[in-house]
């Protein structure tokens, strides 16, 4: 296998991840908030911001000069001719759809490692695309192409390291914080652990309590008055002098 050929192949596998990386930027959706939901610093939007613009100069830039490129004059083979061509159009559709995408989704979650990390895969596709383009113009195409895409390569490469650099520091942001949270929650668990365990005494020689029985007073029976009878009610209406006294003896002296 020649170099020319091996130079296709890889062009091909790069092509391909540029697509690959341009679809997952037109699929994902701009989280409304932080990752976790903490507010961001101004010093941290204001770093993000600042290279946010540089990357969006460097890729308008890129995007001229490769416009203005004569790949069918290039003294090489039509082979290459046309991969070089299809690694033009490569380069041109990521930064047209996926990387304003991306942009915008990091502008919306300053802090997000996830979409950092996306940035920076697809900044680092676009570099390794974008440099097999600067060195077949500087081998086969004119002294002021291969220029003005050195300079884009280099623009593009302090933009790719800028954003490692940052992707770099947020996970250690997270790593420690996630250290902290670990150090907090040992130290409330041995709080817990050193609390002395609650003792709950039995007592097993106390008499069982006995229970009451709630007696019940028997129903009284009603009393009824007695009733004389209609005879001695009669004889004790008698009058005192109806009765006959006993009679006395007199003697005689």
């Amino acid at each position: 296998m020649n170099r020319s050929s091996i130079r296709i192949n890889f062009s091909l596998c790069l092509a391909f991840i540029l697509a690959v990386c341009s679809s997952a930027a037109s699929q994902g959706q701009a989280p409304a908030s932080g990752q976790d939901g903490t507010p961001v610093s101004y010093a941290s939007i204001n770093q993000l911001n600042g290279m946010l613009s540089q990357l969006e100069q460097t890729s308008q830039a890129t995007q001229i000069d490769l416009a203005k490129l004569r790949i069918e004059r290039w003294k090489t083979d039509s082979n290459t001719r046309r991969q070089l061509q299809s690694n033009e159009d490569s380069i041109a559709r990521n930064m047209q759809a996926a990387l304003p995408e991306i942009i915008g989704q990091l502008r919306s979650s300053p802090e997000n490692s996830a979409i950092t990390f996306k940035l920076y895969r697809n900044l680092s596709a676009l570099y390794d695309v974008l440099n097999e383009i600067t060195e077949s113009a500087g081998a086969f195409g004119s002294k002021d192409e291969y220029q003005a895409l050195a300079n884009d390569l280099s623009n593009l490469d302090a933009a790719r390291r800028s954003f490692g650099d940052r992707l770099e520091s947020l996970t250690n942001a997270k790593e420690a914080e996630l250290g902290r949270l670990h150090a907090e929650l040992r130290q409330a668990q041995a709080v817990i652990n050193s609390a002395p365990p609650k003792k709950i005494i039995v007592d097993d020689a106390a008499p069982a309590k006995k229970s009451r029985k709630t007696s019940h007073p028997a129903s009284k029976k009603p009393v009824h008055p007695k009733t004389s009878s209609p005879t001695q009610k009669s004889d004790s209406q008698k009058p005192a002098s109806s009765q006959k006294a006993p009679a006395t003896q007199t003697q005689s002296h």
